[in-house]
C-alpha cells in the first residue's frame, strides 16, 4: 500500500494556496473547479502530495490536536528565520535527540506544518 496524498478542505483557497507554494515551498501539480463551485488543488510531486479543496458546502478544516504534517527542510535555522520574517507564528524549535531539529506553525485553516532537519 503507498500512503497518495493529504486532503485539507480550505476556507480561502488563495491563502492556502499561497502558504503551501511560498513558505512549504509546494508546486502546483494539478487545479481545477468541480459543480462550478468546487475548487480543488494537489500540491507537490513524488511521496509528498496536499491536496486542497475548497467547498462552500462544507466547512474549513478543524485541525484536531496531535496532527500534523511533517516537511524536511535542509537547513532549520533558514526556515525559522523565512517563516518568522512571513509573520507566522513558531511553537519550537525542539531538539528531542541530537540529530532531529523541528518547529511548527499554523497553516491558514489551523492545520500544524511541522519543519524538520534531520542530520
Amino acid at each position: 500500500m503507498k500512503f497518495n496524498w493529504c486532503t485539507i478542505t480550505v476556507e480561502d483557497m488563495e491563502e492556502s494556496l499561497y502558504f503551501y507554494q511560498k513558505i512549504v515551498r509546494l508546486e502546483i501539480s494539478q487545479e481545477f473547479t468541480i459543480e462550478e463551485e468546487i475548487e480543488i488543488a494537489f500540491l507537490g510531486s513524488g511521496e509528498t502530495k496536499v491536496e486542497l479543496i475548497s467547498d462552500p458546502n462544507k466547512e474549513a478544516a478543524d485541525n484536531p490536536e496531535g496532527i500534523s504534517l511533517g516537511f524536511e527542510v535542509e537547513s532549520l535555522d533558514e526556515q525559522l528565520e523565512f517563516v518568522e520574517d512571513e509573520g507566522l507564528e513558531v511553537v519550537g524549535p525542539f531538539q528531542p535527540v541530537p540529530n532531529i531539529r523541528f518547529f511548527f506553525v499554523k497553516d491558514p485553516n489551523g492545520v500544524r506544518i511541522q519543519f524538520v532537519e534531520q542530520n
